[in-house]
């Protein structure tokens, strides 16, 4: 089994959604607001609620974007 990226939610099956996400994302270079209203989507499912979570959205924001604006010193 393949792990994936830990990114707050309460399972490993909510992890993994989260991951899928993610990836489709990088994939496709879909921008904030895109992966944003995913994550608000699959909340809707009982099982997934705290994808809308200020630390999950965190974590994904950090995950994709969070490199882009360091400036080597």
């Amino acid at each position: 089994m393949i792990a994936t990226q830990h990114y707050g939610m309460f399972t490993d099956a909510g992890n993994s959604a989260v991951d899928s996400i993610v990836e489709m994302s990088r994939k496709h270079q879909l921008s904030w607001q895109t992966v944003h209203d995913m994550l608000d989507i699959i909340s809707l499912e009982e099982v997934y609620e705290e994808a809308r979570d200020t630390a999950v959205m965190e974590a994904v924001y950090e995950t994709l974007f969070g490199n882009q604006n360091s400036v080597d010193q």
